[in-house]
């Protein structure tokens, strides 16, 4: 590295340095600090509505002990995936996360075939995370509509353009300064921390007064399978609901290149999202486990909303629309976190021109300093996926189950490359790592996804009891699109996307290797992380 190279990383702040060392100039403002990015994690985790939204998986397929030990279990493989994760994001905070990742620790020429099929796939949870709550929270008003009028029958197209109002509000939320965004999802943190406080001490009351806890036996123990599987399949099926509920902790990683002191914020952010959304989670299970009053009914009543049919079991009418209310909040809040998330993360690979008219949106606002055009692309997305609400709900509620895989599938790739093609010598450590543990860890979190990903396609149902309207339509609804990302790759992407394109490049420039390796291939070899603590 030339004296001038490290004279132009010098000059710049730490972050900006560390990050023109993994070859990308700063274009954010930095005002994010570690408890900002948590708490925009956390509101895209937003477990309250979260659980809501996926209870016909947590308590629908085997009842009570997949919420309780059933959770225990997915949450220690789930750690291990987020404990993976935050050792790369260490190692390269930039706002491309995983996608960047894959492509640098892939060998040789398979870097960006790694960064093509983490990108998409990343791609696809971040697209589908914000409609998918939208729909969620719309659902849930118009079913109290419902409980006060017993005569109303929510319509699909109300459903619909009540969904596509609430993403509307969400996305210019999210094309406010970066600041202002800031400082909305910090509250909105603290918001879903009091509401869901509020729940869970207002269901203990209420069910402690108005009828007796469930016995230890029955809710440990007692599984009310409604699938045609074994109850240990079936328990297995049910992880959906965690993973779907625990897959919005890489929000830090994408927001890196906002945040200060990034290499060490950033991944306490992502631990400290998993760890305390997996307690906190499991505490709300135990709770709703030990009060519910019937499974089968809250699964099977008309109404549509599990939930909400579970909170009229336990609670009379004004407290269950209050809490109803509290939770479609709490909604909204995680739709927002969920938008600015998917935001950062479309910049990144528009950035790399992975997209159809990606100068277009590789743009940030001069006064909001934020990149609204790409939010505002997610958004027309989000609306024409909700369109499947008029193909049912077996259609609508694949887009759960997408989520969940293809976010997996993305925290995995470079997981995976990473303990299987890069030394422990050749990676380049960040403030935060494993160590020796990093190998365990990571082949802990690669056994876990490859067993769920085709448990994750199952129906509940089998044999002669198997019909479309039963289907499990994940494997289409998310191996389609792929398909078809594979096959653009091998005709024509392949001659022209090479991965993540520098926008920082001294005179002399950084190679690959050197990011990876931590030097530069000069004759005066330097530490990138020795610039960037000078």
């Amino acid at each position: 590295m030339s004296h001038s190279d490290k004279s132009d990383l010098e000059n710049l702040d730490p972050d900006a340095a560390e990050l023109a060392a993994l070859g990308y100039k700063q274009e954010f403002k930095r005002e994010f600090s570690s408890f900002s990015s948590f708490c925009v994690s956390f509101s895209v985790l937003g477990l309250l509505p979260s659980f809501a939204s996926t209870m016909y998986y947590t308590t629908g397929y085997v009842g009570t002990p997949a919420m309780v030990w059933g959770w225990l279990i997915a949450m220690v493989f789930v750690q291990c995936v987020a404990y993976g994760m935050a050792e790369l994001c260490s190692s390269m905070p930039t706002s491309g996360g995983l996608y960047y990742a894959a492509a640098k620790l892939a060998p040789g020429r398979w870097g960006p075939l790694a960064a093509w099929l983490t990108g998409w796939s990343n791609y696809f949870v971040q697209v589908t995370a914000a409609p998918s709550v939208a729909y969620s929270f719309s659902g849930m008003i118009l079913s109290l509509l419902q409980i006060k009028n017993p005569n109303y029958s929510p319509q699909n197209y109300q459903i619909f353009l009540l969904a596509c109002a609430g993403m509307i509000a969400m996305t210019l939320i999210s094309c406010l300064p970066t600041k202002v965004v800031a400082h909305f999802n910090t509250c909105g943190t603290v918001v879903n921390v009091v509401f869901l406080g509020i729940v869970m001490i207002t269901l203990l009351a209420v069910a402690g007064k108005n009828h007796a806890f469930n016995s230890t036996h029955d809710v440990w123990a007692n599984f009310d399978n409604q699938t045609d599987w074994s109850d240990g399949f079936g328990l297995l099926m049910s992880f959906a609901g965690v993973i779907w509920t625990m897959s919005g902790y890489d929000s830090p990683f994408h927001l890196s290149e906002e945040c200060s002191n990034a290499s060490v914020a950033a991944p306490k952010a992502i631990i400290m999202t998993s760890a305390f959304g997996g307690i906190v989670g499991w505490l709300l299970n135990l709770i709703i486990a030990y009060t519910i009053v019937d499974v089968k009914k809250v699964m099977n009543d008309s109404l549509g909303q599990p939930y909400v049919v579970y909170l009229q079991q336990v609670c009379d009418y004004k407290t269950t629309v209050a809490l109803a209310a509290l939770t479609i909040v709490c909604s909204f809040m995680m739709g927002q976190g969920c938008m600015v998330a998917a935001s950062r993360v479309t910049y990144s690979y528009a950035r790399d021109g992975v997209f159809p008219f990606s100068r277009y949106l590789a743009h940030i606002d001069v006064r909001t300093k934020t990149p609204n055009r790409c939010t505002w692309m997610n958004t027309i997305t989000g609306m024409l996926l909700l369109l499947l609400i008029f193909a049912g709900d077996v259609a609508i509620n694949a887009i759960f189950s997408v989520g969940a895989i293809a976010a997996f599938v993305a925290f995995t790739i470079p997981i995976f490359i990473k303990i299987t093609c890069v030394s422990d010598l050749d990676f380049q450590r960040g403030p935060f790592h494993l160590g020796r543990f990093s190998k365990p860890i990571g082949y802990m979190s690669c056994i876990f996804v490859l067993l769920m990903l085709p448990i994750l396609c199952f129906p509940q149902t089998k044999g002669k009891n198997l019909n479309a309207q039963g289907m499990n339509w994940t494997c289409v609804v998310y191996g389609f699109p792929m398909l078809i990302i594979i096959m653009w790759w091998f005709i024509s992407a392949h001659k022209w996307f090479t991965g993540p394109l520098l926008t920082y490049v001294p005179e002399a420039s950084i190679t690959p290797d050197a990011i990876l390796e931590g030097v530069s291939k000069t004759d005066d070899e330097a530490s990138v992380s020795t610039i960037v603590k000078k």
